[in-house]
């Protein structure tokens, strides 16, 4: 992947020119990006995906524009704190979501600029390769197999070939989430597969977050769900023979005593962590206390200031941090004030290639990195847009050396798969 190398100019003659923004269709999901241009010839991107809400996150960086046009766009301490009080009566996901996704362009313009990446204007990097964990495996297929080119997961033998794919490419760490197949262990089985999503408003009754859902007007015990949960583990598990740690991913699907059940049924087998969002820290300790798996959580937090309480209860075990939902400066403060508490963190990486090229960019630039999250099953064009594959070999990738986040972006791929208005938010497959 080649990378453009510019001039450099002195930082007065400088000024940001355009910002401009794209919505782009990832297939079962919309990923945003910002492309900042300067008057010097330099272009940096950010990206600040979100599947749910990508219109209100660009509408917003339209707001912010005018704090940003015709400013030196390497003074990015001043430019990060003007777009945070400007949005001071809005915090929350979408601004935030926003300021990160023209910070992270800013960054991109100053390692250009300097022709460094970015992790040396932060001192340099710790590691030249990093670990990373197959993402949503499974889950992926089991929404858009068709999109992905591959067999769909309809039997507990398809689930136990993917466990042997996984380990025969040489990862060692996976992970899932509920999948629920025609075959899973059901009284009232479904018609087709798909992913247990409630606590994403799966539709009627299924946000109450218990051990209950309801498919096709027919309400399904707890003891049912738990062992789809095992079965699917269990198939993983005995498909990569063991050599691969499996995390299970239950997003803001359960309340504390759910998961505590689900967390005694799953200690048996080879787990990574068990995933959990909510907004209780609290109730986020209390599953830790009951439960010798590690427990991860914080995709969801943004911020220090979020973060601080969970880190001061030791609610978890390893911190989740998004960086296009909060920016790089927020996260190397989280990473440090995680690292103060003995705790690691993982860069969640539920995206495209920049994404993952950022979060290279904070994992070579921290000490206390557990592991990076990657998604291998993803649309087919996702390597055009940065010129090509990334160099995976056994589970660990380089860490970028190109200036900036070290990649060329080519935005005709955006402009090709432009995510259309009125498709709506990008919303998980529902039983059928």
């Amino acid at each position: 992947m080649s990378i453009l190398h510019i001039s450099l100019r002195g930082s007065k003659d400088m000024k940001i020119e355009s910002i401009n923004t794209y919505v782009v269709d990832a297939g079962w999901r919309p990923w945003q990006f910002t492309e900042i241009k300067t008057d010097s010839g330099i272009t940096g991107y950010g990206e600040m995906s979100d599947g749910r809400n990508p219109w209100g996150i660009v509408g917003t960086v339209e707001d912010f524009k005018p704090l940003l046009i015709g400013k030196d766009p390497l003074n990015i301490q001043a430019l990060f704190w003007d777009l945070q009080r400007m949005a001071i009566q809005s915090k929350g996901g979408i601004a935030s979501k926003a300021v990160a996704g023209i910070e992270l362009a800013l960054w991109d313009i100053k390692g250009k600029h300097h022709g460094v990446p970015v992790y040396d204007l932060f001192g340099g990097k710790l590691r030249d390769k990093q670990k990373i964990y197959w993402s949503h495996c499974g889950t992926s297929r089991a929404r858009d197999y068709e999109i992905l080119g591959v067999d769909p997961l309809n039997s507990r033998q398809d689930v136990i070939n993917l466990g042997k794919e996984v380990a025969d490419k040489g990862y060692t760490s996976l992970k899932t989430n509920i999948i629920v197949r025609p075959d899973s262990p059901l009284s009232h089985p479904p018609k087709e597969t798909y992913v247990f999503f409630g606590g994403f408003g799966g539709g009627a009754g299924s946000t109450d977050q218990g051990l209950e859902y309801t498919t096709d007007k027919q309400t399904f015990i707890n003891y049912e769900l738990l062992d789809v949960i095992e079965d699917h583990i269990s198939a993983l598990q005995e498909g990569s023979q063991g050599k691969v740690t499996i995390g299970l991913d239950l997003n803001f699907n359960f309340k504390p005593q759910a998961v505590k059940k689900i967390c005694n049924r799953l200690e048996k087998y080879n787990m990574m962590w068990v995933e959990i969002d909510m907004y209780e820290p609290d109730g986020l300790r209390e599953i830790t206390d009951s439960t010798d798996i590690p427990i991860t959580s914080g995709e969801n937090l943004l911020g220090v200031t979020d973060y601080r309480p969970y880190f001061d209860k030791r609610s978890m075990d390893v911190a989740m941090i998004d960086i296009p939902w909060q920016g790089f400066i927020n996260s190397k403060e989280v990473a440090s004030l995680a690292a103060s508490h003995q705790i690691n963190v993982a860069p969640h990486n539920y995206y495209s290639h920049l994404s993952t090229m950022i979060s290279l960019n904070l994992c070579a630039n921290i000490p206390n990195v557990r592991i990076m999250e990657i998604d291998i099953d993803d649309v087919p064009w996702k390597d055009e847009m940065i010129g090509g594959p990334l160099d995976i070999k056994n589970g660990v990738v380089d860490i970028p050396t190109g200036p900036g986040w070290g990649v060329d972006i080519d935005t005709s791929i955006f402009e090709k798969h432009a995510w259309q208005k009125g498709k709506g938010p990008g919303y998980l497959s529902l039983p059928k």
